[in-house]
């Protein structure tokens, strides 16, 4: 931002009276323009069927990660809570109807200023498409997961913790700040670290138990974390 939108004035970056970093300001007019973290939101949608779930993967029609497959998830809207806007997402991106069961993840990317509040929902109607902003939508179970072919790190890390939670057979609400290293790609998973890990178990998960063995994730280079802490 580099003019003001109350006056049209040119900002300055200063420390204002009382607070502790540096803001856009407006020396005209002295109004002080705060950039704060937008919020993503999003679900990871569940199909059961046979005693198994699936889950539901967009692949992108646009940049950035197009081609690549990723959770139904965009920004919040003004207007909207954060379950309506997981919602609305997974109706624009994936054209399907969701019942939304639990909160499964927020996950904080504080590199990039924004923050995903994630949640776990089941499919209405075994009904899926492809919106305006996605190529194509498929049911996967988790051993099939293009787990090298996924848009985000945010993506990788939310349908890990998921798979971590089937295999122990407890649905959990998980939040940490996933850190980027500073040296590579921002888009590859194997430069990311979760940290400030924090699981507590829900009392109404409804999660499907994996089946024994679970599935096979990737290989990484350093760990999801250092193990959470549950509360």
């Amino acid at each position: 931002m580099k003019f003001c939108s109350q006056c049209g004035g040119a900002l300055e970056h200063v420390v204002p009276e009382g607070d502790d970093r540096e803001r856009a300001r407006c020396p005209a007019c002295g109004t002080v323009h705060y950039e704060n973290p937008r919020t993503i939101v999003g679900c990871l949608v569940e199909h059961v069927a046979g005693g198994r779930a699936r889950v539901l993967l967009c692949r992108r029609a646009i940049e950035p990660g197009k081609n690549l497959w990723t959770l139904p998830a965009g920004f919040l809207e003004l207007d909207e809570g954060a379950v309506a806007g997981a919602r609305r997402e997974t109706r624009e991106e994936a054209l399907a109807e969701v019942d939304v069961q639990a909160p499964h993840a927020f996950l904080d990317l504080p590199h990039i200023g924004q923050t995903y509040a994630l949640f776990r929902a089941r499919l209405v109607g075994g009904r899926h498409g492809a919106g305006q902003e996605t190529l194509e939508t498929r049911l996967y179970e988790l051993a099939d997961v293009p787990w090298d072919e996924l848009a985000f790190p945010v993506v990788n890390c939310a349908l890990e913790l998921y798979a971590a939670d089937r295999r122990a057979g407890v649905a959990r609400l998980h939040h940490g700040v996933l850190h980027w290293n500073g040296r590579g790609d921002k888009f590859a998973w194997a430069n990311y670290e979760l940290r400030e890990h924090i699981a507590v178990e829900l009392a109404h998960g409804d999660l499907v138990p994996d089946a024994p063995g679970g599935p096979n994730l990737p290989d990484r280079d350093a760990p999801l974390s250092d193990g959470p802490r549950a509360r």
